[in-house]
């Protein structure tokens, strides 16, 4: 050990790794940092262990335990990775085995290590004592041929190698799980490990075909959904299956159908699919928002002009209908349009032909109408505001695209998307989300729906630093952020939602008043 370098049982005190875990009873969450915990019994891990055992075979399951550790250590590592500055290196890079330790899983320590944080390398030994997993084994099954300690594998290899950015592989030499008197790692990076066979267990593959096989057997046998992801459109709810089941049979037929829903809940992009699936997709796909069109245009855009129609109008054009010949016209926010324009709109449904603004020529259109609005229908034609006949020819499939938050099962894969379609665009390798900000995500009850969403992963993906994960300091602003919040109790409660110095200020009153009651404080942070 160094002069600067810390005892390893100051390592959590040093970093107040303590503080970044946190018990949310009421909302029954565990996070460590921004992610997410969970608490399990001992016992219950064995008996996954023991369950996976008689499922597949030895190998396999080594393979599954290793990547679940690999997983676990890299989420270990993103958290020392925040700290670096803030010690010596070879202390940060101790925070793995705490948080191993402080996680309940095994105690480690390090020896006979060599760092080179320049060249991103590691080689070294850890020596591990209270092992669940040897333990589990020993229970189950007595000392074994081989060591059994994959899941500790896997968690050293994943933080070492995300913290050195590098592939570094750990592999067990010493098992108490096969009768040694203690468990012994050694580390060094991938290219010196002459066991080929034993790098698999690392590599970025998945399992041998023939499991993969029967597991998509069996999905089919019990009828399994799969998840539905085309272009832009994607989901896996119970809600968005059933809108696109119902979508999916218009697509192969030239029904008029009439897409309802609030405003962001992605109307135009069905409609594309709709288009892109139907016998029309080599045709023309033409969308007009009939609410951002001003109330004067809005019937020259859709028919047409003739040159001399109006003041300004030097030249002919077509209009929409025109240029969707053979293929869709999408009409959106469809509830805004004024009474003459219904009915010149009912004429074409009806006839297939329209008539330039200003012109006499009849022309006869072939266009497949997609309606949307987000304007309750019925009501408008009860006020007087929409022609019940239009409805009627409009509505003859319609079909309710649910709001977002009547799917906030598809959030992780919308997210996952965006942050897709964003990162090119700003130059980022953004790592995934950390487990606070999607739950961040799944509570907020979405006004905007998936256009509100959209925005906020662009600009997460704008402020997220390259190579971390999107937190909720990232997607939220300042006051709409109630994560990070200071909060301190008094002998009234909680005061909180201040800036630092004010709350510094609070405490020092609260603890020189004559009146303080000590005991009563302590009682109220331990409830907190």
């Amino acid at each position: 050990m160094s002069n600067n370098e810390l005892p390893e049982k100051k390592i959590i005190e040093h970093f107040n790794l303590r503080s970044r875990l946190r018990f949310d009873i009421d909302n029954a969450q565990i996070s460590l940092d921004e992610n997410r915990m969970v608490l399990m019994h001992a016992r219950a891990f064995s008996t996954l262990r023991h369950e996976l055992y008689n499922m597949l075979d030895e190998r396999q399951v080594q393979w599954l335990l290793v990547k679940m550790g690999f997983e676990s250590g890299k989420q270990d590592a993103e958290l020392a990775t925040q700290l670096l500055g803030e010690g010596d290196g070879v202390d940060v890079f101790k925070i793995g085995p705490e948080l191993h330790a402080f996680e309940g899983m095994v105690k480690t320590t390090i020896i006979n290590a060599e760092y080179n944080f320049s060249e991103g390398s590691f080689a070294g030994e850890i020596v591990c004592d209270n092992s669940w997993e040897a333990e589990s084994s020993l229970l189950q099954y007595g000392p074994k041929d081989e060591p059994v300690c994959w899941n500790f594998v896997g968690h050293a290899s994943g933080f070492t190698s995300t913290f050195f950015k590098r592939l570094i592989i750990f592999k067990e030499i010493e098992c108490i799980g096969r009768g040694d008197p203690r468990c012994v790692l050694i580390g060094k990076p991938a290219e010196e490990w002459d066991d080929l066979n034993y790098q698999e267990f690392f590599s970025p593959g998945e399992l041998n075909s023939t499991t993969w096989a029967l597991q998509e057997e069996l999905k089919r046998l019990r009828g399994a959904k799969t998840r539905v992801r085309a272009d832009n459109l994607i989901g896996n709810s119970p809600s968005f299956l059933r809108a696109f089941e119902q979508l999916s049979k218009a697509a192969d037929s030239p029904i008029t159908v009439l897409l309802q829903g609030e405003t962001g809940v992605g109307k135009e992009v069905f409609a594309q699919w709709l288009h892109d699936n139907s016998p029309r997709s080599k045709m023309p796909f033409v969308a007009i928002n009939c609410a951002a069109i001003p109330v004067d245009l809005i019937e020259s855009e859709l028919f047409g002009v003739e040159k001399g129609a109006f003041t300004g109008a030097n030249q002919s054009r077509p209009g929409r209908f025109e240029r969707a010949d053979g293929g869709t016209l999408f009409l959106d926010e469809l509830g805004e349009l004024l009474p003459v324009v219904q009915v010149k709109l009912l004429r074409v449904l009806q006839s297939g032909e329209i008539e330039r603004l200003g012109g006499e020529e009849v022309i006869k259109v072939d266009v497949r109408l997609v309606a949307a609005t987000n304007v309750n229908l019925s009501d408008a034609i009860s006020k007087g505001n929409f022609r019940s006949d239009l409805y009627y020819r409009l509505a003859t499939f319609p079909v309710e695209i649910p709001p977002l938050r009547d799917r906030k099962a598809d959030i992780p894969l919308l997210v996952n998307f965006l942050i897709k379609k964003y990162a090119p665009i700003y130059k980022k390798e953004i790592s995934g989300v950390t487990d606070l900000a999607m739950q961040a995500l799944k509570k907020r009850s979405w006004p905007g729906n998936v256009r509100e969403l959209e925005n906020i992963i662009e600009r997460a993906v704008l402020l997220v630093p390259k190579g971390e994960k999107i937190g909720v300091g990232h997607l939220f602003s300042s006051d709409e952020s109630k994560f990070n919040t200071c909060t301190v109790v008094d002998n009234k409660g909680l005061v909180g939602d201040d800036d630092e110095n004010e709350i510094n200020n609070k405490i020092y009153d609260v603890i020189l008043n004559e009146d303080f009651d000590l005991k009563k404080h302590e009682a109220l942070l331990l409830r907190k």
